[in-house]
């Protein structure tokens, strides 16, 4: 069995690779030949935490494992990341342990992959002006993989606590584009492009706020409850996913699932837009909506490709198990 620590994870994989790796599992499970198992995912009732396991299977790469971990609310004034996890890969062809793979790192590049994969095929091409809601730690990595898609002029951004809105600023800066902070009325209006990265129970952008040809990100909610927009808006948009089992009922469509606006048959994974099975944005008016629920596929596709380079790389830890 190989051990990759977190440690390791930073110098060894990077956005593109990340990129790749979520891309081209959403194809592989579009065209069924990849799967994600139920997820569980629980309050705890300690540390205010949320923990759960996340598994699948590639049938193509042959990954099969599983990420266990969760949200911890208080670990940032400990000085550790909200989100901790680990992930485990087994052979598929004997089930032995395959590695044990640091997951942290890892959860948040593929989070920002899978919302800048959706960017790439379904964001207006001459997007000019990026929104983010949200500031947490996630939210760097997104900003980071999203102006990569697109030719960005201006980022925009709201939060919940916005003395924390430094940190968008301070990256919008070092990527050379200008920051300002707006109401979300504003940011609804002005953006083409908007990700919305909180860990919010209440919908914060409302049907109301958004005019105009906009792509939409949902990347926070995960669990059952959550909620980051209104439904009305889910409703309205032309609305992908990652999949959508876990989109009705622990994504942002659980909602408007809920309230009737949106059935799963108006649901489209976006794997199919990848494999040329659905066109995607249809016109630049249109106002369309990625619900990332986070599957655990992604997780196995980031880890596989972190376990080969840090073979190659000479920093996996062999040992007996």
């Amino acid at each position: 069995m190989y051990i990759v620590p977190e440690k390791e994870i930073g110098g060894l994989m990077d956005r593109a690779a990340s990129f790749e790796a979520v891309q081209s599992v959403f194809a592989a499970m579009a065209s069924k030949d990849a799967y994600n198992f139920p997820v569980i995912r629980e309050a705890i009732g300690h540390a205010d935490a949320l923990y759960g396991f996340k598994s699948g299977f590639d049938r193509k790469s042959l990954a099969l494992g599983l990420k266990s971990g969760g949200y911890w609310p208080g670990n940032e004034a400990k000085g550790m990341t909200n989100h901790q996890s680990t992930v485990i890969l087994f052979d598929a062809d004997t089930g032995k342990v395959k590695a044990l793979v640091g997951g942290n790192l890892l959860t948040a590049l593929r989070t920002a992959a899978a919302s800048a994969v959706s960017i790439k095929h379904l964001a207006p091409k001459n997007a000019k002006v990026l929104g983010m809601i949200g500031a947490g730690h996630q939210s760097t990595f997104q900003m980071r993989a999203a102006v990569e898609q697109r030719d960005f002029e201006k980022v925009i951004g709201w939060n919940y606590h916005p003395e924390m809105l430094s940190r968008l600023e301070d990256l919008a800066n070092e990527l050379d584009l200008p920051f300002e902070a707006v109401e979300l009325d504003q940011l609804g209006a002005e953006a083409d492009v908007i990700i919305s990265i909180t860990s919010a129970f209440a919908p914060s952008l409302l049907d109301a706020h958004v005019t105009g040809g906009t792509h939409i990100a949902c990347m926070g909610t995960d669990t059952k409850g959550k909620q980051e927009v209104e439904a009305a808006l889910v409703a309205r948009a032309t609305v992908f996913t990652d999949e959508i089992a876990q989109a009705i009922s622990i994504g942002e469509c659980q909602h408007a699932i809920a309230d009737g606006t949106l059935t799963q048959s108006d649901i489209i994974e976006i794997g199919a837009v990848i494999n040329g099975d659905h066109t995607g944005r249809s016109s630049d008016d249109e106002l369309t909506l990625f619900d990332g629920t986070g599957v655990g596929l992604q997780d196995l596709a980031v880890a596989s490709s972190v376990v080969d380079l840090a073979i190659k790389n000479g920093v996996a830890i062999e040992v007996d198990f």
